[in-house]
C-alpha cells in the first residue's frame, strides 16, 4: 500500500504534459517503425517486417525501466555518481578511435555482436549533467571579482570539449556539432563574465586553428571525403545521381504525401530508394505516408516538449538543475535542427537521429535518461514549492 501511495506521490509531482506528449511521440514513432523499416527488415536482415519493431520495443522496455530508477535519485547525488559515469564514456569514446566499427564512415560504434552501443549519445546526457555541477561548484567563485577565475575556467573547458573532440575524431561530424553545440549554449549561459567567455573563444579558435592544421599535416585530411561530399547539399535533385540522391527522394516522399499522405504501409520511397528510412530519414517515411498534415502535429509535440523543460529551468530555484534542463532542451533542439535541416537540404546531411520517431538504442536510452532527469527535476521543484509554502 505504501508503495502504491510512493508512485501515486511520484506521477503526481512530475510534469504530466511533459510526459504524455512525449509518450505519444514515442507510440506513434515506434509504430511508424513497423512500417518504414519493413524493407530493410525482410532484405537486409533476413527478418519478418516487425524485426525493428521488436528490436525497438526491447529498447524502450529497457529505458523506462532507467526511467523509473532515475525518478528515484536526487540530483544532489549527481555529484557522486558522475565520476564513474564520466570515466566509463570517457573510455568507451577513446575505445572507438582504435577499435570503432566504421559504420557510414564513422568509427563510432562498439559491437558486441548480441548488441551495438554508440558511446558519443551518452556523452550528451553526461555533459549536460558535468556542465550543471560545474557550474553549481564554481557559481560563488566565478560571481565574485575578486577570485582569480582561470584555472576554474579552464578545467570546465578540458572536461567539457573532450567530448566533442573525440567524437570529431571518430569521424562522427553530427554528434560532435551538437556536443559542442551544448557546451556553447551552457558555456555562453553560465556564470561567467562576458569578458572571460569571449576570451576564452578567442583561445579556443586559436587552439582549434593549430590543432586542425596538425591534423592535415599528419594525416593530409581534415574532413574525410564522406563528410567533404555532404557539403554539397544545395539543390540536391540536381545531384540526384550523386550526393543529392538521398535527400532528394526525401523530397519525392514529402511530395508525394501532399496534405493527406498516401496511406499508412503504402510508402514508395522506403523500398530502395532512401536508405535506411527508419533511422535518420525516418520524417520523409511520415510525411509521405501521413502527410502534410498530421506530420505537422510533430512539430507542435516538439515545441510543447520544449516549452516544458525550459519554463522548468525558470522556475526552478536550483542553480544545477537550471543548467541541466536548459542543457537537455538544447540537446532536443539541436537534434530536431540537425536532422530535418539536413533532410530538407537547409544545411549539411549529418545523419543524427530524430527524437522520438527514429529506430535506434543508444539514442533512445539516452533521449528517454534525459527526459528522466528533466522529471526529476520537476518532482524536486514541486517539494521546492511545498516547503516555500
Amino acid at each position: 500500500m505504501k508503495s502504491f501511495k510512493k508512485i501515486k506521490k511520484t506521477f503526481a509531482d512530475m510534469d504530466k504534459v511533459l510526459f504524455f506528449t512525449s509518450l505519444i511521440l514515442i507510440i506513434f514513432g515506434t509504430l511508424n517503425i513497423v512500417t518504414a523499416s519493413s524493407r530493410e527488415a525482410v532484405v537486409n536482415a533476413d527478418a519478418n517486417l516487425f524485426y525493428y519493431f521488436f528490436k525497438h520495443l526491447t529498447i524502450l522496455i529497457g529505458s523506462f525501466i532507467c526511467f523509473t530508477f532515475i525518478l528515484k535519485i536526487p540530483t544532489k547525488e549527481y555529484k557522486k555518481l558522475l565520476p564513474i559515469i564520466y570515466i566509463s564514456v570517457l573510455v568507451l569514446n577513446l575505445y572507438l578511435i582504435l577499435k570503432g566499427v566504421s559504420t557510414r564512415g564513422a568509427n563510432n560504434w562498439i559491437d558486441l555482436k548480441f548488441i551495438k552501443i554508440q558511446p558519443s549519445e551518452f556523452a550528451k546526457p553526461t555533459l549536460i549533467v558535468s556542465l550543471a555541477l560545474f557550474f553549481e561548484m564554481y557559481y560563488k567563485k566565478l560571481t565574485n571579482q575578486n577570485e582569480k577565475h582561470d584555472i576554474m575556467i579552464w578545467k570546465i573547458l578540458g572536461f567539457s570539449l573532450i567530448f566533442p573532440i573525440l567524437v570529431f575524431l571518430q569521424k562522427d561530424l553530427g554528434t560532435a556539432i551538437i556536443l559542442f553545440g551544448i557546451f556553447m549554449v551552457l558555456f555562453l549561459s553560465g556564470p561567467i563574465s562576458s569578458k572571460e567567455k569571449f576570451k576564452s573563444i578567442i583561445i579556443l579558435v586559436v587552439i582549434g586553428i593549430i590543432g586542425l592544421l596538425t591534423m592535415l599535416n599528419f594525416s593530409g585530411y581534415i574532413l574525410s571525403d564522406t563528410q567533404t561530399s555532404r557539403f554539397d547539399y544545395y539543390n540536391p535533385c540536381s545531384k540526384y545521381t550523386g550526393t543529392g540522391y538521398q535527400v532528394c527522394n526525401a523530397f519525392i516522399a514529402i511530395n508525394n504525401g501532399g496534405l493527406t499522405g498516401v496511406g499508412i504501409g503504402k510508402s514508395t520511397q522506403k523500398y530502395s530508394y532512401i536508405p535506411e528510412p527508419h533511422t535518420d530519414m525516418v520524417f520523409a517515411i511520415i510525411a509521405e505516408e501521413n502527410g502534410v498534415l498530421i506530420s505537422s502535429l510533430i512539430f507542435i509535440g516538439y515545441i510543447v516538449i520544449l516549452y516544458r523543460i525550459l519554463k522548468l529551468s525558470t522556475r526552478t530555484k536550483n542553480l544545477r538543475n537550471k543548467y541541466i534542463c536548459l542543457g537537455v532542451a538544447t540537446y532536443i533542439f539541436l537534434h530536431i535542427l540537425v536532422n530535418l535541416g539536413g533532410l530538407f537540404a537547409l544545411i549539411p546531411l549529418t545523419g543524427v537521429p530524430l527524437p522520438f520517431l527514429s529506430y535506434g538504442g543508444s539514442f533512445t536510452l539516452s533521449l528517454i535518461v534525459t527526459l528522466a532527469i528533466v522529471q526529476r527535476i520537476h518532482i524536486e521543484y514541486k517539494n521546492e514549492k511545498i516547503k516555500i509554502k
